[in-house]
């Protein structure tokens, strides 16, 4: 069982920025892809964001892409979303996620645990 604490949601201006955090606990951290996922009022939940076990590879969705950087520290069991440049767009409950097989890491059913989200509110 992993358990999954989100943290740094807040509300911002377009344009500004925030970090998210997601610390991890249970089974070991550096077995696990991590994702970042996002479900905005009335829409489907969306990838975000993944990083392999040990960081070595990253994934982010088109949305996102030169706005956002994944990060973790395998030592304190975190996974960390730097989200630079934001837009009213990117408001959304944000969801951490972890699994271990990942095959297709910005699939929402790849992951089994789920953190119970951070809220994002990006004003114009």
């Amino acid at each position: 069982q992993v358990q999954l604490i989100e943290s740094g949601g807040g509300l911002v201006q377009a344009g500004g920025s925030l970090r998210l955090s997601c610390a991890a606990s249970g089974r070991t951290f550096s077995w696990y892809v991590m994702g970042w996922f996002r479900q905005g009022p009335g829409k489907e939940r969306e990838f975000v964001s993944a990083i392999s076990e040990r960081g070595l590879r990253t994934y982010y969705g088109d949305s996102v892409k030169g706005r956002f950087t994944i990060s973790r520290d395998n030592a304190r069991n975190t996974v960390y979303l730097q989200m630079n440049t934001l837009k009213p767009e990117d408001t959304a409950v944000y969801y951490c996620a972890a699994s271990s097989g990942v095959v297709a890491p910005k699939g929402t059913d790849e992951y089994r645990y789920w953190g119970q989200g951070t809220q994002v509110t990006v004003s114009s």
